[in-house]
C-alpha cells in the first residue's frame, strides 16, 4: 500500500519555491539569496510585503534564505512548494 506524502516532506526537494515576508526586502539582495526574484507590496491590512520567487537547489539553501530572512528581522509569512521543474 502507498503511503501519502508527509506535507512537510516536499521542502526537503528542489524545486520552485516562494516565500513571503512582512517588510521591505530590497532586490540588491538577490545574489545573497540564490538568484530569487524579489518584489515588493503594500497592503492595507500588512504594510509591505516582500515576495521571494525561484529555484532552490536544496534543504541546506532554503534554510539558508529563511535564516537570512530572520537575520534581517522580517518576519516570515508563508513558504511554498510551487513545482520541481
Amino acid at each position: 500500500m502507498e503511503q501519502p506524502e508527509n506535507r512537510s516532506s516536499i521542502f526537503n526537494r528542489p524545486g520552485k519555491y516562494r516565500i513571503f515576508a512582512h517588510g521591505f526586502l530590497d532586490k540588491s539582495w538577490s545574489e545573497r539569496l540564490g538568484g530569487l526574484r524579489i518584489s515588493t507590496s503594500s497592503l492595507k491590512d500588512q504594510g509591505t510585503v516582500t515576495t521571494l520567487v525561484g529555484q532552490v537547489r536544496d534543504q541546506a539553501e532554503l534554510a539558508g534564505i529563511l535564516d537570512t530572512i530572520y537575520e534581517l528581522h522580517l518576519s516570515l509569512l508563508s513558504v511554498e512548494y510551487l513545482d520541481g521543474d
